[in-house]
């Protein structure tokens, strides 16, 4: 099986970006979870990106997922009628490369770990 990769966006209420980032950063990560990002798109506008061992193990954590979300509805503004508080997208990988590491002013140091 492949690894697998969802993405969100999120539109957050004026004066609750705070509020959004402490429950991001507060969420329990479910198993299976090999890493996740949160990005900050525009004004009031967030894309968190998590990368899953494989399909199973998003669908497995799906059930917490919603339950969090439904902790975090009142801080969204919603996209559409047809989607809701959550734009998302996911898939399996078919490309997974690793650019190299440097600090800045510094010489590369070698490739990230995959």
């Amino acid at each position: 099986m492949s690894k697998f990769i969802s993405v969100v966006k999120f539109k957050v209420t004026t004066g609750k970006e705070d509020d959004f980032i402490n429950s991001m950063k507060n969420f329990h990560l479910p198993d299976g979870l090999i890493y996740r990002k949160l990005i900050k798109i525009g004004e009031y506008s967030y894309c968190s990106i998590i990368e899953w061992a494989n399909e199973e193990a998003l669908e497995n954590a799906r059930p917490q997922m919603i339950a969090f979300l439904d902790t975090i509805r009142n801080m969204l503004i919603e996209f559409s009628q047809d989607l809701g508080i959550t734009d998302p997208a996911s898939g399996p990988v078919v490309i997974d490369q690793s650019g190299l590491v440097a600090e800045p002013g510094k010489t590369i140091s070698g490739k990230l770990k995959v």
